[in-house]
């Protein structure tokens, strides 16, 4: 494994982190972590930039899907500065994923994401 891909896959498990904490101090924690501090966040729902708006994104999916967990679809993929992967939404108790998109990520120097570009490929009626 290069470390282009452990970097790639090392931003990707943050922003996973990220999307999957659910109380206020952990997710203010897992999005600094992933984020840098002028990082942005931009979806078909979305377009927000630095850490507290993209932690009120994350906790709005929260409320609108409660007890549902992000998960990887596929492998991450990445060159220069530039990462995509997908993902769903899963519901642990059924597995059912009403969920999915797919995110490419720009990273800083640091692997932080400066920028995200995100597409819904599958969202549930009156999402």
């Amino acid at each position: 494994m290069s470390v282009n891909t452990e970097r790639y896959e090392t931003a990707a498990a943050r922003y996973f982190e990220a999307w999957n904490a659910t109380e206020p101090e952990a997710l203010r924690k897992a999005v600094a972590a992933a984020w840098a501090a002028d990082g942005s966040y931009t979806d078909p729902l979305a377009d927000v930039r630095g850490h507290e708006g993209v932690a009120a994104v994350i906790a709005a999916a929260h409320e609108q899907f409660p007890g549902l967990v992000f998960r990887p679809l596929g492998t991450v993929d990445g060159h220069h500065d530039t990462a995509r992967f997908g993902w769903e939404l899963v519901n642990e108790a059924d597995g059912s994923a009403p969920v999915a998109g797919f995110d490419v990520v720009t990273l800083d120097g640091e692997g932080r994401i400066r920028q995200v570009l995100g597409f819904l490929d599958r969202v549930p009626a009156g999402a």
